[in-house]
């Protein structure tokens, strides 16, 4: 066990590495920050920046978020395979059922974790409407892709062509590769 003095306390390297590797298993296992944060009773900020001090190479990470999608699994499986990093896509049930099934105060936590969350990417794809992608825009500092799916307010499911996703994703990973 190899310990170290830090003031009057004793530390254990060997602890420490065990969490670490616990808390990068549930990573990549494809738990959230938050969730390994909850999981392992530590604050999701210490997750990230654990990540961030151990990272070699970011490349460009991914997030998708749209709603109300129409064709939601078939979109997931194409952005699954382009290996796109965060994927939240809600037909218009489920967005209704989100905002309704749990309180005020839960809502807005909830919705403070995803942006917190989707924060962490170096580029959004957002398919929504007109009025929600300008919100989007206004709220990342990061590069936002916006797909307008239709005017304001939506309230049916759009079919989205995955076609459209593909080519998106086919230009950012272009860019990586040369990137690299």
């Amino acid at each position: 066990m190899n310990l170290v003095k830090v003031g009057e306390k004793v530390i254990s390297l060997s602890k420490i590495s065990e969490k670490v590797e616990k808390i990068l298993e549930y990573r990549a296992l494809g738990l959230s920050q938050q969730e390994v944060a909850k999981k392992m009773g530590l604050d999701r900020a210490f997750i990230s920046k654990l990540e961030k001090m151990g990272e070699v190479r970011r490349g460009e990470s991914i997030a998708v978020i749209g709603f109300p999608i129409k064709n939601k699994e078939e979109l997931t499986s194409v952005l699954t395979k382009y290996g796109v990093n965060f994927i939240l896509l809600l037909s218009e049930k489920e967005r209704l059922d989100f905002v309704t099934d749990i309180s005020g105060v839960e809502l807005f936590n909830k919705l403070m974790d995803i942006i917190a969350e989707i924060k962490n990417y170096d580029v959004i794809i957002f398919l929504g409407s007109n009025k929600r992608v300008k919100l989007v825009e206004s709220l990342f500092d990061t590069e936002v892709i916006a797909i307008e799916i239709g005017c304001s307010p939506l309230k049916e499911d759009v079919y989205v062509p995955p076609e459209r996703i593909i080519r998106i994703l086919d230009v950012i990973k272009t860019n990586r590769e040369v990137m690299t």
